[in-house]
């Protein structure tokens, strides 16, 4: 089939490859409709790796993906031909400790889309386990159903943190990942939810929502925004959505006394860590690695028109034009959140 290939680092092809599409009896068989291009991907393009995580041999990128059903499996009873999905697109061992347990993100063995060596789905077909596919709402659109991905990291960072109604939460970074998990926030009970940046345009997007309240690092200090909100107390919930090793410094100046510090953003080198800072407050430190048992909430949260993701998209290409989607997100323009790429 035709995909987008990263040959290597900062080369990318539009061609045929030979790629699975055989239906197991648990499996269907998806045409894809919309394919968001994420931050990961583009850190393969750009970098050739994420950790550990390296680009060895040609891989098909994409992993938010919505689309539609054209065959299903023997054993599948919740779908159909014609139905409209999104997919999680992390496959665990079911048998596993981890997924025993319910936390099958962490599951080591977990084969997860456009994470070398797995090809991702920018690609007119995919074959997906029915389990990990989700019938998206007739008021659910494809674009907000290749939303759901993203956002369900947000959704994970809020269950994580524990939210009690009323909390003034506050997002380090208003990237995609940063809003995502403001809004999540927001829809989990917080009464407001703070979210600073040194970027003007991101702010701009941010504070059109209800609730959300920007804070421009570059005219003032995050504590001091977090204290003028807080009475001086601090933010009940602090979430990292980042990855900036310069985040941490005075991290623990932002929360309140017995208050949370949710690490979201992955850091690139390792971070100088306040372990007094922390202990003088018992801030309880919880971490976030995907999502799990989180996509159907998701979905729901979106159908109720609680939480509304459509402003978020700021650009669309057609398929063949994916290489020229990929190098505009590699850009990293400020008015960017979400680009995303039509199928068909």
């Amino acid at each position: 089939m035709l995909a987008l290939v990263l040959e290597r680092q900062h080369e990318l092809s539009m061609r045929e490859i030979d790629l699975p599409i055989q239906v197991g009896p648990d499996d269907v068989k998806i045409t894809l409709h919309t394919v968001g291009v994420c931050g990961s991907d583009v850190h393969y393009y750009t970098h050739g790796r994420i950790g550990s995580f390296v680009v060895k041999e040609p891989m098909v990128l994409g992993h938010e993906a919505a689309g539609t059903v054209v065959e299903v499996g023997s054993n599948v009873k919740t779908l159909k031909a014609g139905d409209r999905v999104c997919m999680e697109p992390g496959i665990p061992n079911l048998s596993s400790r981890a997924s025993k347990l319910g936390i099958y993100n962490v599951d080591p063995s977990v084969v997860f889309w456009a994470t070398p060596p797995v090809h991702g789905v920018l690609t007119p077909q995919v074959v997906h386990p029915a389990a990990f596919t989700y019938k998206l709402p007739d008021n659910v659109s494809f674009a907000e159903g290749a939303m759901v991905e993203p956002f369900a990291v947000g959704m994970q960072a809020a269950a994580r943190a524990r939210i009690a109604p009323g909390d003034v939460g506050a997002v380090i970074g208003a990237g995609p990942i940063g809003i995502m998990v403001a809004l999540a926030a927001l829809a989990g009970g917080c009464s407001k939810v703070l979210i600073s940046d040194f970027s003007k345009e991101k702010l701009e997007i941010a504070g059109r929502y209800d609730g959300v309240i920007p804070v421009d690092l570059g005219k003032e200090s995050y504590a001091s925004a977090i204290a003028r909100e807080t009475a001086d107390w601090g933010a009940d919930v602090v979430f990292e959505a980042s990855g900036s090793s310069k985040a941490y410094n005075g991290i623990f100046d932002l929360v309140r006394p017995g208050g949370a510090l949710v690490l979201v953003g992955l850091p690139v080198e390792p971070v100088t860590f306040d372990v007094p800072g922390a202990i003088s407050k018992e801030v309880r430190i919880e971490t976030v690695f995907r999502y799990a048992n989180i996509y159907d909430r998701a979905i729901a949260l979106i159908a109720s028109g609680k939480v509304d993701l459509k402003p978020l998209i700021t650009g669309t290409y057609a398929f063949r034009d994916s290489i020229a989607a990929f190098e505009r997100a590699a850009k990293a323009l400020p008015t960017d959140v979400k680009l995303q790429i039509l199928m068909d």
